[in-house]
């Protein structure tokens, strides 16, 4: 067992426990992290010693053990960069960046490493390892291939440099994001501006600026660029200008037309930040043997190849573009007889959507979001989750990075504990937008010194929903509550695994495109009256969601399924095709980055039926394949869906007998076979073992009403 660094004075050196968020401090990152990277590189230079065997233990547990520690440490550094940024903590992170990198860059490269991992996997002792151990040592070998083991000791300098470089700009690249979104702020004084938006949405907006401009007496009304804000007035807002307004920002962020920049902030620029990525990328794939970077991708991924890809994605484009084209005419028609728009622009399609969704289904998103407080829908995720996996949900103390963030433990029905997790529900400044799960820690089997003990998973939870305002609690749309619903079928992949071994437990070592399996699969339970009519208060009255208005909800479900459904090809195409197809110039200049943008808008031209506008920047946001590991894998979302479609099914047959969803039997199927085998095995035989075949396409498009012709759209 390594000896690693220990020390209450820097919590980041303390792994007693759970992390002490509120006693880290920038100045404690570069020594910890120094001490624990001489901890991991004392531990790599005696696995690589020729004097120790090529054994589980001597190798790849005295590895595990080394290292843990230290990815431990830098994930709290991760992880407060993303929800606490502050230019402190920022420029800490920034200093260890490189040394980070470059360990990471050393481990993948060491061919003396990789060949006790070889001898092991080919010695005796292979047959006798559990089929956990095994996996691991499979994942390695694959591991050290493509970190450039292999590659001749000329070239691994500047194999290293590319690693380095691209794990710089994809940071980068994410500030920038953060820093634009967070510098925008539009300050309304006439409340006639904003007309039609929801009182609560009006209430954080006079908060924000109350919180800018303290001493004055009329604050007015700020309205900024995250999602809780921005959104509902491209939903509600009935002045056209103001939607413009907000839009262009949105759209802009982050690029040469930002907003931002007449503050001067030309470095929140990501245009060549783009084009470095791509050429970086590109040169790591062709030094190890590939022909562009979506082919060294899919290494460890279900999909075979980019063709395979790209032939899937075609199928849910054909499928979905009769539906997206009616969907498109009827929201035209609609704009212009009933609201006055001649020629619906981008900033009028969610108030056009909103406006036909209320009057085609006779409810709007704010009347169904009253009977959604966020005090009613966690009760109901819980008692979902304990209903079909017999575990029981408590909240208990715990450190944390912001007083709204909530810690829980999860138990077995015995009381024994499984898992922990965090969970931090609201969007502010300095916190990344979107909704995410990370790990803090995953399950594994503790040294022997420790008797039988499990190390238990710990899990992040992150959202960005509108806070509580004015002391009531925070209501989230039904959008919101199926987000929320997704991250914890993320969380629970992680908890829930029984795998002892630290690399292929949980989500660890389970394929890029299928680990979104139980997180869609979670969504389809928010459509479920058994889950809706215990999980729904009328923020006023208190009722519970009527019947009837479920009964809208549920018949608008697929309303516009055809747009959002090649939205996601276009962006899942861009990206592969980037990767596959797309050769960025070795030389400099803004012909790359124009070149980009134009693959964006012919690939949205091709497949969807919305125009692009001509100012947008989107791919200067896209942070999923620029800053969030899903280059070359933005497919997986749809991927995945097939698979989580129908293993949903399974539940839906048992509903026939049981008489609902919320079946225990199917769920501890899925539980045992799914959640609790993490990465042990491939994830097509987790599904084998939970269906008994193989994954069919049929559920999905039922699902999404995209299984039959169109009817042709109604006269408006």
């Amino acid at each position: 067992m390594s000896a690693t660094p220990a020390s209450t004075d820097n919590p980041l050196l303390d792994f007693s426990g759970l992390p002490r968020f509120q006693d880290v401090r920038p100045e404690h990152i570069e020594p910890a992290l120094d001490a624990l990277l001489d901890a991991a590189r004392a531990a790599v230079a005696k696995a690589e010693d020729p004097a120790t065997p090529a054994t589980w233990d001597a190798v790849a547990q005295a590895m595990e053990d080394a290292t843990e520690p230290l990815f431990r440490a830098w994930s709290v550094v991760g992880h407060l960069s993303a929800v606490a940024d502050t230019p402190a903590l920022r420029e800490a992170h920034a200093r260890k960046l490189p040394r980070m990198t470059d360990f990471s860059s050393s481990l993948g490269q060491n061919l003396a490493l990789f060949k006790k991992y070889k001898a092991i996997a080919e010695g005796p002792e292979f047959a006798s390892l559990s089929p956990a151990r095994r996996k691991v040592l499979e994942n390695s070998l694959r591991d050290f291939r493509l970190g450039g083991a292999e590659l001749p000791d000329a070239e691994k300098p500047r194999f290293a440099k590319v690693q380095e470089e691209q794990a710089r700009l994809s940071k980068e690249f994410s500030d920038h994001v953060l820093d634009a979104t967070n510098a925008y702020g539009l300050y309304v004084t006439d409340a006639a501006e904003f007309a039609g938006l929801p009182q609560d949405v009006i209430d954080a907006a006079r908060e924000a600026a109350r919180k800018d401009k303290p001493e004055a007496a009329e604050p007015g009304w700020k309205f900024t660029l995250h999602f809780p804000s921005y959104f509902p007035v491209l939903q509600y807002a009935e002045r056209r200008a103001l939607r413009e307004t907000l839009y262009r920002a949105s759209a802009t962020r982050a690029s040469e037309l930002g907003p931002q920049y007449g503050q001067g902030k030309v470095e929140w620029d990501n245009t060549q930040n783009i084009v470095e990525q791509l050429r970086l990328r590109l040169e790591e794939a062709r030094t190890l043997g590939y022909p562009n970077y979506a082919e060294l991708s899919l290494v460890p991924k279900m999909a075979r190849s980019a063709r395979e890809v790209v032939d899937f994605l075609g199928e849910m484009a054909s499928r979905a573009r009769p539906f997206a084209e009616k969907d498109w005419v009827e929201l035209q028609s609609f704009a212009k007889d009933m609201l006055g728009i001649a020629e619906l622009q981008p900033w009028d399609i969610a108030y056009a959507s909103e406006k036909l969704r209320e009057a085609s289904y006779a409810f709007s998103e704010d009347e169904l979001r009253q009977y959604f407080p966020e005090t009613k829908v966690l009760p109901g995720l819980f008692h979902v989750i304990e209903k079909l996996f017999s575990v029981r949900i408590f909240q208990e103390p715990a450190q944390t990075w912001h007083p709204d963030v909530k810690f829980f433990r999860v138990e077995t029905l015995q009381g024994g504990l499984l898992a922990q997790f965090y969970l931090d529900l609201y969007a502010r400044e300095g916190k990344r937008g979107g909704a995410w799960m990370d790990d803090a820690r995953g399950r594994k089997r503790l040294h022997p010194a420790h008797g039988q003990a499990v190390q238990t998973p710990v899990a992040y939870l992150v959202c960005n929903f509108p806070a509580p305002v004015g002391g009531r609690p925070a209501l989230l749309t039904h959008d919101d509550v199926i987000t929320l619903f997704h991250e914890f079928g993320h969380g629970l992949h992680h908890m829930l695994t029984e795998v002892d071994e630290l690399g292929v437990s949980g989500i660890s070592g389970v394929e890029w495109d299928a680990v979104e399996l139980p997180s869609q699969f979670m969504e389809n339970f928010c459509w479920e009256w058994d889950v809706l009519q215990g999980m729904t208060a009328h923020a006023d009255t208190g009722e519970p969601l009527p019947r009837a208005l479920f009964e809208r909800m549920l018949a608008a479900k697929n309303f516009q399924n055809g747009l959002g459904t090649l939205r996601q090809v276009v962006f899942s195409l861009f990206d592969l095709q980037l990767h596959a197809d797309f050769d960025p110039a070795p030389e400099e200049g803004p012909g790359e980055a124009s070149r980009v943008l134009a693959l964006s808008r012919e690939i949205n031209a091709r497949i969807h039926v919305v125009p692009q506008v001509a100012f947008s920047r989107w791919p200067h946001t896209f942070s999923h394949i620029f800053a969030g590991g899903y280059a070359a894998g933005y497919y997986s979302y749809k991927w995945a869906e097939v698979l989580s479609a129908d293993a949903y099914a399974a539940f839906e047959e048992a509903a026939e007998t049981a008489g609902t969803v919320l079946d225990a039997d199917t769920g501890s199927r899925y539980l045992r076979e799914i959640l609790q085998s993490g990465g042990s095995r491939p994830m097509l035989e987790s599904f084998r073992a939970f269906r008994g075949r193989d994954p069919s396409i049929h559920a999905l498009l039922r699902h999404g009403g995209l299984s039959a012709a169109p009817a042709p759209a109604p006269a408006v």
